[in-house]
C-alpha cells in the first residue's frame, strides 16, 4: 500500500462520520447525474422538500431557544 492510500485510510479511520457523510453524498449525486428515472426524481424531490421543511423548523426553534 502507497503512502497515500495509506494516509487516506488513516484519515477515513479517524473521521469515521464524515467520511459516512461524503460517501453517501457522492451516491446520491451519482445517482441522481446518471441512473435516476423521471419517478426517482419526483421521489427525491419530495424528500428533499420535506428535509428542508425539517431543517427549517430546527432552525426556528434554535433561534427562539
Amino acid at each position: 500500500m502507497n503512502k497515500q492510500t495509506q494516509a487516506n485510510k488513516n484519515w477515513q479511520d479517524k473521521n469515521r462520520e464524515r467520511s459516512r457523510y461524503l460517501r453517501n453524498r457522492s451516491t446520491c449525486r451519482s445517482f441522481i447525474k446518471n441512473q435516476a428515472t423521471l419517478e426517482d426524481l419526483k421521489e427525491v424531490e419530495s424528500l428533499l422538500n420535506m428535509r428542508k421543511q425539517e431543517i427549517q423548523q430546527i432552525d426556528i426553534e434554535t433561534t427562539n431557544a
